[in-house]
Protein backbone atom coordinates (compact mmCIF):
# COMPACT_ATOMS: atom_id res chain seq x y z
CA UNK A 1 0.00 0.00 0.00
CA UNK A 2 1.52 3.58 -0.66
CA UNK A 3 1.27 6.19 2.05
CA UNK A 4 -1.76 7.67 0.63
CA UNK A 5 -3.80 4.53 1.09
CA UNK A 6 -2.60 3.82 4.35
CA UNK A 7 -3.55 6.79 5.57
CA UNK A 8 -7.16 6.68 4.30
CA UNK A 9 -7.39 2.96 5.73
CA UNK A 10 -6.06 4.00 8.96
CA UNK A 11 -8.75 7.05 8.97
CA UNK A 12 -11.26 4.59 8.02
CA UNK A 13 -10.16 2.38 11.18
CA UNK A 14 -10.49 5.24 13.33
CA UNK A 15 -14.28 6.61 12.37
CA UNK A 16 -15.30 2.87 12.53
CA UNK A 17 -13.64 3.14 16.67
CA UNK A 18 -15.12 6.51 17.03
CA UNK A 19 -18.53 4.89 16.16
CA UNK A 20 -17.81 2.30 19.12
CA UNK A 21 -17.25 4.91 21.57
CA UNK A 22 -20.52 7.13 20.21
CA UNK A 23 -22.29 4.23 21.47
CA UNK A 24 -20.34 2.82 24.68
CA UNK A 25 -19.24 4.46 27.55
CA UNK A 26 -15.73 4.11 26.27
CA UNK A 27 -14.57 7.49 25.59
CA UNK A 28 -12.97 8.63 22.17
CA UNK A 29 -9.19 9.12 23.43
CA UNK A 30 -9.31 5.41 24.86
CA UNK A 31 -10.52 4.18 21.90
CA UNK A 32 -8.14 6.52 19.94
CA UNK A 33 -5.35 4.79 21.40
CA UNK A 34 -6.63 1.19 20.32
CA UNK A 35 -6.37 2.44 16.89
CA UNK A 36 -2.87 2.76 17.93
CA UNK A 37 -2.48 -1.06 19.59
CA UNK A 38 -4.71 -2.43 16.29
CA UNK A 39 -1.68 -0.57 14.06
CA UNK A 40 1.43 -1.62 15.87
CA UNK A 41 -0.69 -5.41 15.79
CA UNK A 42 -0.88 -4.99 11.67
CA UNK A 43 2.00 -6.96 10.44
CA UNK A 44 3.40 -5.08 7.16
CA UNK A 45 1.33 -2.02 8.09
CA UNK A 46 3.52 1.43 6.65
CA UNK A 47 6.25 3.18 8.72
CA UNK A 48 5.91 6.60 8.54
CA UNK A 49 8.71 8.71 9.89
CA UNK A 50 8.23 12.23 10.70
CA UNK A 51 10.95 15.10 11.90
CA UNK A 52 11.24 15.76 15.24
CA UNK A 53 10.34 19.93 14.89
CA UNK A 54 7.33 18.83 12.44
CA UNK A 55 5.85 16.66 14.86
CA UNK A 56 5.93 19.26 17.83
CA UNK A 57 4.29 22.18 15.81
CA UNK A 58 1.78 20.15 13.22
CA UNK A 59 0.34 17.98 16.75
CA UNK A 60 0.74 20.63 19.36
CA UNK A 61 0.84 24.09 18.27
CA UNK A 62 -2.81 24.31 16.99
CA UNK A 63 -4.18 21.82 20.04
CA UNK A 64 -2.39 24.62 22.25
CA UNK A 65 -3.85 27.57 20.71
CA UNK A 66 -7.76 25.45 20.34
CA UNK A 67 -7.67 25.13 24.15
CA UNK A 68 -6.57 28.75 24.96
CA UNK A 69 -8.41 30.89 22.64
CA UNK A 70 -11.40 29.49 24.88
CA UNK A 71 -9.67 29.80 28.35
CA UNK A 72 -11.02 32.47 30.93
CA UNK A 73 -8.10 34.41 31.92
CA UNK A 74 -10.10 35.75 34.92
CA UNK A 75 -10.33 32.00 35.55
CA UNK A 76 -5.99 31.56 35.69
CA UNK A 77 -6.33 34.74 37.76
CA UNK A 78 -8.64 33.11 40.26
CA UNK A 79 -6.73 29.65 40.17
CA UNK A 80 -3.45 30.71 39.71
CA UNK A 81 -2.26 28.61 42.86
CA UNK A 82 -3.93 25.03 42.23
CA UNK A 83 -2.40 25.65 38.19
CA UNK A 84 1.25 26.63 39.84
CA UNK A 85 0.98 23.44 41.93
CA UNK A 86 -0.42 21.23 39.36
CA UNK A 87 1.14 22.83 35.81
CA UNK A 88 5.02 23.31 37.81
CA UNK A 89 5.54 21.21 40.60
CA UNK A 90 3.37 18.20 39.34
CA UNK A 91 5.62 18.24 36.72
CA UNK A 92 8.76 19.09 38.37
CA UNK A 93 8.21 15.76 40.35
CA UNK A 94 6.95 13.47 37.89
CA UNK A 95 10.08 14.18 35.80
CA UNK A 96 12.66 13.60 38.90
CA UNK A 97 10.45 10.54 39.78
CA UNK A 98 10.60 9.20 36.81
CA UNK A 99 13.84 10.03 36.10
CA UNK A 100 15.36 8.37 39.26
CA UNK A 101 13.42 5.43 37.61
CA UNK A 102 15.25 5.68 34.49
CA UNK A 103 18.27 6.26 35.73
CA UNK A 104 18.57 3.94 39.27
CA UNK A 105 16.02 0.86 38.10
CA UNK A 106 16.17 1.02 34.30
CA UNK A 107 20.27 1.83 33.84
CA UNK A 108 18.98 4.38 31.71
CA UNK A 109 21.56 7.21 31.35
CA UNK A 110 20.72 10.23 33.06
CA UNK A 111 20.06 12.38 30.51
CA UNK A 112 17.74 9.97 28.73
CA UNK A 113 16.01 9.61 31.65
CA UNK A 114 15.24 13.13 32.85
CA UNK A 115 14.04 13.36 29.09
CA UNK A 116 12.07 10.60 29.45
CA UNK A 117 10.64 11.98 32.31
CA UNK A 118 9.37 15.37 30.88
CA UNK A 119 7.98 13.38 27.47
CA UNK A 120 5.31 12.00 30.76
CA UNK A 121 4.80 14.05 32.85
CA UNK A 122 2.48 16.63 31.34
CA UNK A 123 -0.98 15.26 31.29
CA UNK A 124 -3.96 15.52 28.48
CA UNK A 125 -6.38 17.43 29.99
CA UNK A 126 -8.39 17.03 26.56
CA UNK A 127 -8.57 13.55 27.65
CA UNK A 128 -9.55 14.14 31.16
CA UNK A 129 -12.58 16.84 29.87
CA UNK A 130 -13.80 14.44 27.35
CA UNK A 131 -14.88 12.61 30.56
CA UNK A 132 -15.71 15.04 32.36
CA UNK A 133 -18.30 16.94 30.34
CA UNK A 134 -20.94 14.03 30.47
CA UNK A 135 -20.22 13.93 34.58
CA UNK A 136 -21.02 17.37 35.30
CA UNK A 137 -18.36 18.35 37.56
CA UNK A 138 -18.19 21.56 39.48
CA UNK A 139 -16.97 24.51 37.07
CA UNK A 140 -13.57 24.86 39.00
CA UNK A 141 -12.23 21.69 38.95
CA UNK A 142 -12.98 21.50 34.92
CA UNK A 143 -11.33 24.79 34.87
CA UNK A 144 -8.36 23.45 36.96
CA UNK A 145 -7.72 20.48 34.70
CA UNK A 146 -8.09 22.57 31.49
CA UNK A 147 -5.47 25.54 32.85
CA UNK A 148 -2.91 22.88 33.42
CA UNK A 149 -3.03 21.37 29.64
CA UNK A 150 -2.00 24.39 28.50
CA UNK A 151 0.63 25.58 31.38
CA UNK A 152 2.28 22.24 32.08
CA UNK A 153 3.01 21.39 28.55
CA UNK A 154 5.37 24.92 28.85
CA UNK A 155 6.99 23.24 31.95
CA UNK A 156 8.07 19.59 30.59
CA UNK A 157 8.66 21.07 27.02
CA UNK A 158 10.98 23.21 28.87
CA UNK A 159 12.69 20.30 29.91
CA UNK A 160 12.65 18.44 27.11
CA UNK A 161 13.99 21.18 25.14
CA UNK A 162 16.83 21.37 27.79
CA UNK A 163 18.03 18.05 27.68
CA UNK A 164 17.91 17.65 23.43
CA UNK A 165 20.19 20.90 23.78
CA UNK A 166 22.06 19.72 26.24
CA UNK A 167 22.36 16.28 23.86
CA UNK A 168 23.07 18.02 20.52
CA UNK A 169 25.92 20.62 23.05
CA UNK A 170 27.09 17.92 24.38
CA UNK A 171 27.34 19.35 27.79
CA UNK A 172 25.68 22.50 29.86
CA UNK A 173 27.27 25.91 29.71
CA UNK A 174 26.69 29.23 30.04
CA UNK A 175 24.61 29.49 26.92
CA UNK A 176 22.25 27.04 27.27
CA UNK A 177 21.67 28.24 31.12
CA UNK A 178 20.70 31.87 29.68
CA UNK A 179 18.96 30.50 26.49
CA UNK A 180 16.48 28.40 28.83
CA UNK A 181 16.15 31.27 31.46
CA UNK A 182 15.21 33.44 28.86
CA UNK A 183 12.68 31.34 27.12
CA UNK A 184 9.71 31.76 28.78
CA UNK A 185 9.35 35.40 29.68
CA UNK A 186 10.51 35.84 25.40
CA UNK A 187 8.05 33.34 24.82
CA UNK A 188 5.36 35.54 26.27
CA UNK A 189 6.58 38.94 24.50
CA UNK A 190 6.84 37.15 21.46
CA UNK A 191 3.27 35.82 21.40
CA UNK A 192 1.91 39.55 22.27
CA UNK A 193 4.11 40.69 19.48
CA UNK A 194 2.52 37.92 17.34
CA UNK A 195 -1.11 38.84 18.31
CA UNK A 196 -0.64 42.23 17.59
CA UNK A 197 0.20 41.27 14.35
CA UNK A 198 -2.19 39.54 13.83
CA UNK A 199 -4.88 42.23 15.12
CA UNK A 200 -3.55 44.21 11.71
CA UNK A 201 -3.54 41.74 9.35
CA UNK A 202 -7.05 39.64 9.97
CA UNK A 203 -9.37 42.85 8.97
CA UNK A 204 -8.32 42.13 5.58
CA UNK A 205 -9.30 38.22 5.45
CA UNK A 206 -11.82 37.80 7.86
CA UNK A 207 -14.98 36.24 6.49
CA UNK A 208 -13.42 33.97 4.12
CA UNK A 209 -11.82 30.73 3.69
CA UNK A 210 -8.53 32.33 3.66
CA UNK A 211 -9.19 34.20 7.30
CA UNK A 212 -8.92 30.63 8.23
CA UNK A 213 -6.22 29.69 7.12
CA UNK A 214 -4.35 32.98 7.98
CA UNK A 215 -5.19 31.35 11.60
CA UNK A 216 -3.46 28.50 11.05
CA UNK A 217 -0.25 30.10 9.45
CA UNK A 218 -0.28 32.73 12.01
CA UNK A 219 -0.59 29.82 15.20
CA UNK A 220 2.48 27.61 12.54
CA UNK A 221 4.74 30.74 12.16
CA UNK A 222 4.26 31.72 15.99
CA UNK A 223 5.85 28.08 16.91
CA UNK A 224 8.39 27.76 14.47
CA UNK A 225 9.62 31.39 15.18
CA UNK A 226 9.42 30.96 18.82
CA UNK A 227 11.68 27.64 18.48
CA UNK A 228 14.08 29.63 15.98
CA UNK A 229 14.49 31.72 18.58
CA UNK A 230 15.11 29.65 21.35
CA UNK A 231 12.42 30.71 22.97
CA UNK A 232 9.34 28.89 24.67
CA UNK A 233 7.05 27.94 22.03
CA UNK A 234 4.30 26.42 24.07
CA UNK A 235 4.31 29.88 25.87
CA UNK A 236 4.42 32.09 22.38
CA UNK A 237 1.13 30.53 21.15
CA UNK A 238 -0.70 30.27 24.18
CA UNK A 239 -0.19 34.22 24.93
CA UNK A 240 -0.90 35.18 21.32
CA UNK A 241 -4.46 33.11 21.68
CA UNK A 242 -5.32 34.94 25.22
CA UNK A 243 -4.13 37.90 23.66
CA UNK A 244 -6.29 37.68 20.64
CA UNK A 245 -9.20 36.26 22.60
CA UNK A 246 -9.53 39.05 25.07
CA UNK A 247 -8.79 42.26 22.90
CA UNK A 248 -11.37 44.25 23.35
CA UNK A 249 -9.68 45.92 19.34
CA UNK A 250 -10.53 42.64 17.95
CA UNK A 251 -14.14 42.20 16.43
CA UNK A 252 -14.65 38.81 15.30
CA UNK A 253 -17.91 38.46 13.74
CA UNK A 254 -20.50 36.07 14.58
CA UNK A 255 -20.45 34.02 11.18
CA UNK A 256 -16.07 34.28 10.98
CA UNK A 257 -16.07 32.90 14.69
CA UNK A 258 -19.23 29.76 13.72
CA UNK A 259 -16.68 28.78 10.74
CA UNK A 260 -13.31 29.10 12.75
CA UNK A 261 -14.60 26.87 15.72
CA UNK A 262 -16.03 24.42 12.95
CA UNK A 263 -12.59 23.74 11.08
CA UNK A 264 -10.17 24.13 14.08
CA UNK A 265 -12.34 21.70 15.81
CA UNK A 266 -12.12 19.22 13.02
CA UNK A 267 -8.90 19.98 12.42
CA UNK A 268 -7.71 19.18 16.27
CA UNK A 269 -9.81 16.16 16.27
CA UNK A 270 -7.85 14.94 13.07
CA UNK A 271 -4.64 16.01 14.35
CA UNK A 272 -5.49 13.46 17.47
CA UNK A 273 -6.35 10.23 15.18
CA UNK A 274 -3.14 11.07 13.07
CA UNK A 275 -0.78 11.13 16.22
CA UNK A 276 -2.24 7.83 17.89
CA UNK A 277 -2.09 5.45 14.30
CA UNK A 278 2.04 7.34 14.00
CA UNK A 279 2.28 6.13 17.13
CA UNK A 280 1.35 2.81 17.13
CA UNK A 281 3.58 2.29 13.64
CA UNK A 282 6.53 3.28 15.65
CA UNK A 283 6.14 1.34 18.09
CA UNK A 284 5.56 -1.37 15.90
CA UNK A 285 8.88 -0.54 14.26
CA UNK A 286 10.75 -0.38 17.87
CA UNK A 287 9.58 -3.90 19.10
CA UNK A 288 10.40 -5.36 16.03
CA UNK A 289 13.43 -4.22 16.20
CA UNK A 290 14.58 -4.85 20.01
CA UNK A 291 16.04 -8.63 20.78
CA UNK A 292 13.76 -10.48 23.25
CA UNK A 293 15.73 -10.10 26.12
CA UNK A 294 15.91 -6.12 25.41
CA UNK A 295 12.38 -6.19 24.81
CA UNK A 296 12.07 -8.00 27.82
CA UNK A 297 13.66 -4.66 29.93
CA UNK A 298 12.08 -2.29 27.92
CA UNK A 299 8.79 -3.68 29.35
CA UNK A 300 9.68 -3.48 32.60
CA UNK A 301 10.91 0.13 32.59
CA UNK A 302 7.85 0.87 30.89
CA UNK A 303 5.59 -0.99 33.87
CA UNK A 304 8.00 0.87 36.59
CA UNK A 305 7.84 4.32 34.61
CA UNK A 306 3.74 4.36 34.62
CA UNK A 307 3.14 3.19 38.13
CA UNK A 308 5.56 6.08 38.93
CA UNK A 309 4.02 8.89 36.82
CA UNK A 310 0.31 7.71 38.38
CA UNK A 311 1.11 6.84 41.84
CA UNK A 312 3.79 10.50 41.80
CA UNK A 313 0.25 12.40 40.28
CA UNK A 314 -2.32 10.88 43.14
CA UNK A 315 0.55 11.85 45.99
CA UNK A 316 1.22 15.44 45.31
CA UNK A 317 -2.81 15.96 44.14
CA UNK A 318 -3.78 14.60 47.59
CA UNK A 319 -1.15 16.43 49.67
CA UNK A 320 -1.94 20.18 48.04
CA UNK A 321 -5.42 19.18 48.43
CA UNK A 322 -4.83 18.48 52.26
CA UNK A 323 -2.40 21.31 52.86
CA UNK A 324 -4.83 23.79 50.83
CA UNK A 325 -8.06 22.91 52.98
CA UNK A 326 -5.85 24.02 56.04
CA UNK A 327 -3.76 26.79 55.14
CA UNK A 328 -5.64 29.86 53.26
CA UNK A 329 -2.92 31.21 51.40
CA UNK A 330 -2.42 27.71 49.80
CA UNK A 331 -5.54 28.04 47.84
CA UNK A 332 -6.29 32.08 47.75
CA UNK A 333 -9.82 33.74 47.41
CA UNK A 334 -11.41 30.27 45.49
CA UNK A 335 -13.02 27.61 47.81
CA UNK A 336 -10.34 24.63 48.15
CA UNK A 337 -11.71 21.55 46.96
CA UNK A 338 -12.92 18.76 48.67
CA UNK A 339 -11.08 15.61 48.93
CA UNK A 340 -13.47 14.20 46.34
CA UNK A 341 -12.73 16.74 44.05
CA UNK A 342 -8.78 16.30 44.81
CA UNK A 343 -9.21 12.35 44.23
CA UNK A 344 -10.73 13.20 40.85
CA UNK A 345 -7.84 15.46 39.87
CA UNK A 346 -5.35 13.35 40.40
CA UNK A 347 -6.53 10.44 38.34
CA UNK A 348 -7.10 12.60 35.75
CA UNK A 349 -4.02 12.40 34.87
CA UNK A 350 -4.20 10.40 31.10
CA UNK A 351 -1.25 11.29 29.39
CA UNK A 352 -2.16 12.10 25.43
CA UNK A 353 -0.90 13.97 22.40
CA UNK A 354 1.44 16.26 23.98
CA UNK A 355 3.51 12.76 25.15
CA UNK A 356 3.13 11.56 21.79
CA UNK A 357 4.27 14.47 19.64
CA UNK A 358 7.58 15.02 22.13
CA UNK A 359 8.29 11.12 21.73
CA UNK A 360 8.19 11.38 18.15
CA UNK A 361 10.22 15.02 18.49
CA UNK A 362 13.39 12.77 20.02
CA UNK A 363 16.63 13.31 17.43
CA UNK A 364 17.12 9.71 16.02
CA UNK A 365 20.90 9.22 17.83
CA UNK A 366 19.36 10.01 20.97
CA UNK A 367 20.89 7.46 23.70
CA UNK A 368 17.55 4.68 24.26
CA UNK A 369 15.36 6.28 22.30
CA UNK A 370 13.78 3.26 21.52
CA UNK A 371 12.67 2.65 25.36
CA UNK A 372 12.07 6.10 25.92
CA UNK A 373 8.93 5.99 22.82
CA UNK A 374 7.96 2.69 24.06
CA UNK A 375 7.89 3.78 28.04
CA UNK A 376 5.81 7.09 26.63
CA UNK A 377 3.35 4.56 24.14
CA UNK A 378 2.75 2.53 27.51
CA UNK A 379 1.99 5.39 29.39
CA UNK A 380 -0.62 6.82 26.76
CA UNK A 381 -1.74 3.60 26.34
CA UNK A 382 -2.34 2.74 30.05
CA UNK A 383 -3.50 5.94 31.34
CA UNK A 384 -6.19 6.37 28.74
CA UNK A 385 -7.36 2.51 29.14
CA UNK A 386 -7.33 2.22 32.86
CA UNK A 387 -7.89 5.51 34.19
CA UNK A 388 -10.14 6.59 30.74
CA UNK A 389 -12.40 3.86 31.64
CA UNK A 390 -12.59 4.00 35.58
CA UNK A 391 -12.65 8.04 35.80
CA UNK A 392 -16.54 8.35 35.01
CA UNK A 393 -17.36 5.36 37.71
CA UNK A 394 -15.19 7.15 40.17
CA UNK A 395 -16.69 10.27 39.71
CA UNK A 396 -20.35 8.61 40.26
CA UNK A 397 -18.79 6.40 43.38
CA UNK A 398 -17.43 9.81 45.01
CA UNK A 399 -20.83 11.46 44.32
CA UNK A 400 -19.86 14.00 42.29
CA UNK A 401 -22.03 13.28 39.11
CA UNK A 402 -24.32 16.07 39.75
CA UNK A 403 -23.06 19.45 38.96
CA UNK A 404 -24.48 22.98 38.30
CA UNK A 405 -23.57 23.37 34.69
CA UNK A 406 -27.69 23.06 33.66
CA UNK A 407 -28.26 25.17 36.06
CA UNK A 408 -25.74 27.76 35.49
CA UNK A 409 -26.89 27.66 31.70
CA UNK A 410 -30.36 27.92 32.45
CA UNK A 411 -29.88 31.39 34.91
CA UNK A 412 -27.80 32.81 32.11
CA UNK A 413 -29.93 32.18 29.68
CA UNK A 414 -32.84 34.10 31.95
CA UNK A 415 -30.32 36.73 32.22
CA UNK A 416 -29.59 37.29 28.38
CA UNK A 417 -34.18 37.06 27.97
CA UNK A 418 -34.59 40.12 30.33
CA UNK A 419 -31.28 42.07 28.95
CA UNK A 420 -33.23 42.12 25.79
CA UNK A 421 -36.86 41.76 27.25
CA UNK A 422 -35.20 45.32 28.48
CA UNK A 423 -34.31 47.03 25.43
CA UNK A 424 -37.47 46.98 23.85
CA UNK A 425 -39.93 47.54 27.27
CA UNK A 426 -40.16 51.13 26.69
CA UNK A 427 -40.93 50.74 22.57
CA UNK A 428 -44.38 51.54 21.28
CA UNK A 429 -46.11 50.12 18.04
CA UNK A 430 -47.31 46.57 16.61
CA UNK A 431 -43.40 45.54 15.78
CA UNK A 432 -42.60 46.75 19.05
CA UNK A 433 -44.89 44.75 20.40
CA UNK A 434 -44.76 41.38 18.13
CA UNK A 435 -41.01 41.42 19.48
CA UNK A 436 -41.92 42.12 23.07
CA UNK A 437 -44.19 39.03 22.71
CA UNK A 438 -41.50 36.58 21.25
CA UNK A 439 -38.79 37.85 24.35
CA UNK A 440 -41.85 37.46 26.78
CA UNK A 441 -42.70 34.01 25.48
CA UNK A 442 -38.62 32.87 25.69
CA UNK A 443 -38.62 34.00 29.09
CA UNK A 444 -41.82 32.02 30.24
CA UNK A 445 -40.25 29.05 28.64
CA UNK A 446 -37.15 29.27 30.59
CA UNK A 447 -39.34 30.03 33.99
CA UNK A 448 -41.78 26.87 33.07
CA UNK A 449 -44.84 29.06 32.99
CA UNK A 450 -47.33 28.21 30.95
CA UNK A 451 -45.92 30.07 28.43
CA UNK A 452 -43.47 26.91 27.83
CA UNK A 453 -45.88 25.41 25.62
CA UNK A 454 -45.98 28.50 23.40
CA UNK A 455 -42.89 28.65 23.14
CA UNK A 456 -42.55 24.98 21.80
CA UNK A 457 -45.52 25.56 19.64
CA UNK A 458 -43.51 28.49 17.97
CA UNK A 459 -40.47 26.18 17.38
CA UNK A 460 -42.34 23.71 16.10
CA UNK A 461 -44.23 25.83 13.31
CA UNK A 462 -41.45 27.53 12.29
CA UNK A 463 -39.44 24.29 11.91
CA UNK A 464 -41.84 23.14 9.79
CA UNK A 465 -41.51 26.55 7.74
CA UNK A 466 -38.48 26.01 7.27
CA UNK A 467 -38.63 22.64 6.07
CA UNK A 468 -41.15 23.83 3.46
CA UNK A 469 -38.69 26.27 2.04
CA UNK A 470 -36.28 24.17 2.14
CA UNK A 471 -38.37 22.15 -0.36
CA UNK A 472 -39.14 24.63 -2.56
CA UNK A 473 -35.57 25.95 -2.47
CA UNK A 474 -34.70 22.70 -3.63
CA UNK A 475 -37.22 22.83 -6.66
CA UNK A 476 -36.12 25.65 -7.81
CA UNK A 477 -32.77 24.60 -8.57
CA UNK A 478 -33.37 21.19 -9.88
CA UNK A 479 -35.90 23.42 -12.44
CA UNK A 480 -32.97 25.56 -13.25
CA UNK A 481 -34.60 28.79 -11.93
CA UNK A 482 -31.93 29.57 -9.36
CA UNK A 483 -27.87 29.59 -9.58
CA UNK A 484 -25.82 27.52 -7.58
CA UNK A 485 -24.27 30.74 -5.95
CA UNK A 486 -27.80 31.89 -5.12
CA UNK A 487 -29.40 28.49 -4.03
CA UNK A 488 -25.92 27.96 -1.62
CA UNK A 489 -26.42 31.54 0.05
CA UNK A 490 -30.21 31.21 0.44
CA UNK A 491 -29.71 27.69 1.67
CA UNK A 492 -26.78 28.90 4.28
CA UNK A 493 -29.48 31.65 5.27
CA UNK A 494 -31.97 28.66 5.98
CA UNK A 495 -29.58 27.02 8.06
CA UNK A 496 -28.66 29.66 10.22
CA UNK A 497 -32.41 30.52 10.49
CA UNK A 498 -32.89 27.19 11.82
CA UNK A 499 -30.04 26.97 14.06
CA UNK A 500 -31.44 30.01 15.84
CA UNK A 501 -34.57 28.15 17.08
CA UNK A 502 -33.36 24.62 17.02
CA UNK A 503 -33.32 23.14 20.38
CA UNK A 504 -29.52 22.42 21.62
CA UNK A 505 -28.85 19.28 21.04
CA UNK A 506 -29.84 19.88 17.53
CA UNK A 507 -27.06 23.03 17.16
CA UNK A 508 -24.10 20.33 18.72
CA UNK A 509 -21.75 18.16 17.04
CA UNK A 510 -19.99 15.43 18.92
CA UNK A 511 -16.57 15.29 19.19
CA UNK A 512 -16.55 11.65 18.25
Amino acid sequence: MTFFESLVALLLLAVVLLQVARRTPIPYPTMLAAAGVIVALVPGSPSIAIDGHTALALFIAPVLLDAAFDFPLAAIRRLWRPLVALAVVAVLLTTAVVAWIGWALAGLPLLAAITLGAIVAPPDAAAATTVLRSAALPRRTVQVLTGESLLNDGTALLLFGAAVAVHSHGSIDGGVVLRLGFAVPGGIALGLACAWLFRFIFPYTRGSFGGNLLEFVNTFFAWLLAERLGLSAVMCVVTMAMSIANSPHMKIEARNRIQSFAVWGVAVFVLNVVAFLLMGMQARAIVGSMTPDHLRDAAGTAGLVVAGVVVTRMAWVLLYNRLAARFRWLHGEAEPASLAQGVIVGWCGMRGLVTLATSFALPADFPQRDVIVLSAFAVVLATLVVQGLTLAPLIRLLGLGEGDDRHEYVAAQRALAQAALGTVSGEQGRVASEIRRQFEIDLAALDGDDGCGDFLARREIKLRAIEAQRERLHALRDDDAIGAEQFERLQEALDWHELSIASAERRTIDES
